[in-house]
């Protein structure tokens, strides 16, 4: 904050193990990756370079160093990893994850199907060397899981060694904890909240009506994912209140 306010909730500081906002990189520039730093590094603790950007992206390897000299953590999203598995490149995999200097990493299947003890013990080996988030729903719109079907899964790949386990959203926010339409499936919020503890999730939530959903429901230090690199300031604002969809929700009533 640069002036003070009253009635500001309390933010966890940094390095946090939840209240975690996590931005995804679809292709930032070197320059627009230092500007991103400077600006946004403060409210930001997770990177994802998205999807399989990271394969064809320009000095990937430098935009690596520049997150991690700022403190945050970074890795390469899950469809990489995906593709690396389908064709039976697990260790090639690990060898560019050591090879760009990267801590942390991201199992899925939300394109391709392997069994479940499979990547529960992908988890295991990969959690042996670095942090691993695992996602867990399908990218497939007309796929649903049922909500008990999203705890076991969950359950048993913390149990595997995941630091937090990602509900699947996409970056178009309209399926996994969505609907088509991007509204959140708040029945299937409420069943996985019973047995899963918040700060084990990292909800994917790239539009401003689903962080304000999760934020009303689960207060300002929920872990958010998949924003876009210009949504960052305005998610914490967000956090706060201080922008019109969260205004009221800390002012004490006189």
């Amino acid at each position: 904050m640069n002036f003070f306010l009253t009635d500001i909730p309390e933010r966890t500081q940094k390095p946090r193990e939840n209240g975690l906002t996590m931005m995804m990189d679809r292709g930032l520039s070197i320059n627009d990756t230092k500007n991103f730093i400077d600006m946004c590094g403060p409210h930001t603790d997770i990177v994802k370079l998205g999807f399989g950007t990271s394969a064809i992206s320009p000095h990937v390897r430098a935009k690596i160093d520049l997150y991690k000299e700022a403190g945050l953590m970074v890795y390469i999203g899950g469809t990489l990893f995906e593709a690396f598995i389908i064709r039976g490149m697990f260790e090639e995999y690990k060898q560019l994850l050591r090879n760009w200097n990267i801590e942390m990493c991201e199992v899925s299947d939300g394109s391709i199907d392997i069994s479940h003890e499979d990547k529960c013990n992908y988890i295991k080996d990969l959690a042996k060397e670095f942090k691993v988030v695992s996602e867990v729903g399908s990218k497939d719109e007309n796929k649903l899981i049922a909500p008990y079907k999203w705890i076991q899964l969950m359950q048993k790949e913390l149990k595997a060694g995941a630091w937090k386990v990602i509900a699947e959203a996409r970056e178009g926010g309209n399926v996994g904890i969505y609907n088509k339409g991007g509204d959140v499936r708040s029945d299937l919020i409420d069943e996985i909240l019973t047995e899963i503890p918040c700060e084990n999730i990292l909800w994917e939530a790239p539009r401003k009506t689903q962080q304000v959903w999760f934020i009303k429901l689960l207060g300002s230090n929920v872990n958010l994912g998949n924003i876009s690199w210009d949504e960052v300031i305005p998610l914490e604002t967000l956090r706060i209140g201080l922008r019109a969809d969260t205004f009221f929700d800390y002012i004490k009533k006189k």
